[in-house]
């Protein structure tokens, strides 16, 4: 039915979009986190694997931690560790439209900016809303103890404040 309905130049098309959406991707965060399996010009194929590994020797982020917190601005987690051990495998489709993929993007950028305020000492390196993702529903109400506020942590950039995981 997909391809009935896209008809033969909606399927060529389909493949050229998702490209540019993992390039769009792979410009907009490559001057914060490396991106692996760049061609002789730049360019990546229809995926952007994002290095995470450099935040775990700076921070002790990992790629899992980046995944939860990806989880509080309302995204499922990117594959992980594939093909590259401690690497995020971003596959935007031609479907992703690019108010979404700055959503990503912006969420990625303030991951970046929370891992840079535990280098920097501005961030404890244990009790961070790195470390304590993903913030539930539950973490918004009772006591808070944490020492970042609620909406740091439930309602981090590109996070929707309509629901809550």
């Amino acid at each position: 039915a997909y391809c009935l309905l896209r008809g033969g130049p909606g399927m060529t098309q389909a493949p050229r979009v998702a490209i540019l959406n993992a390039n769009y991707i792979a410009t907009r965060l490559g001057e914060e986190f490396p991106i692996l399996y760049k061609g002789p010009d730049g360019r990546v194929a229809h995926e952007c694997i994002i290095d995470t590994r450099p935040l775990k020797d700076s921070a002790g982020v990992s790629v899992d931690d980046i995944a939860k917190r990806l989880v509080d601005c309302g995204f499922h987690a990117p594959t992980m560790s594939f093909p590259v051990s401690g690497t995020l495998m971003v596959e935007p489709t031609e479907s992703e439209t690019k108010a979404e993929l700055d959503r990503f993007c912006d969420a990625m950028l303030a991951i970046r900016e929370e891992a840079r305020d535990i280098e920097e000492g501005r961030m404890d390196a244990e009790n961070n809303p790195l470390k304590n993702a993903p913030h539930t529903v539950e973490d918004l109400v009772g006591d808070w103890d944490r020492p970042y506020t609620r909406e740091q942590a439930c309602f981090p950039p590109g996070a929707f404040r309509v629901d809550k995981y």
